[in-house]
């Protein structure tokens, strides 16, 4: 397994095909969202690759001028963490969650934030396995104005 930063030049349509899996919707929105990512200097992304180089993860990672519970500012926030499901328990998401603090380490940031549904109990084991500690939950509402 390797894990590396993509870059402009580095394989946006598969990761597109990654991203789609998390968040259902069409390739062609994630390549232009992809696009945006690489452009802005507060986003990194990371990637796992398989010894074929084939893409068997990512995780997004984005500087917050806030993050709950956090005592700095900006924070590096994992905004996408995912693993192919035929590669999890294999130590892929701890790879890419490592590399993230690792960068964010080296860049000077103290912490890292991340945030996902509650009802997401596996991502929330996952993150605690990890180290991470709830600091708050949220209610999110809606009302249509009618």
């Amino acid at each position: 397994m390797t894990i590396r930063l993509l870059t402009a030049s580095g394989g946006g349509t598969n990761y597109s095909e990654l991203r789609a899996q998390l968040w259902p919707g069409p390739v062609d929105m994630h390549l232009q969202e992809i696009d945006e990512q690489l452009a802005d200097r507060s986003w990194r992304v990371f990637v796992a690759e398989d010894a074929d180089g084939v893409m068997t993860g990512f995780l997004e990672l984005r500087l917050r001028e806030y993050a709950e519970g956090a005592a700095s500012s900006p924070v590096p926030f994992v905004e996408g963490w995912f693993v192919v499901p035929a590669h999890r328990g294999r130590g892929i998401g701890r790879t890419l969650m490592e590399a993230a603090q690792n960068w964010a380490k080296s860049a000077g940031y103290s912490e890292i934030g991340s945030d996902t549904e509650a009802s997401n109990t596996d991502s929330i084991r996952a993150h605690e396995h990890l180290g991470f500690q709830i600091v708050d939950r949220i209610v999110c509402l809606l009302k249509p104005l009618t």
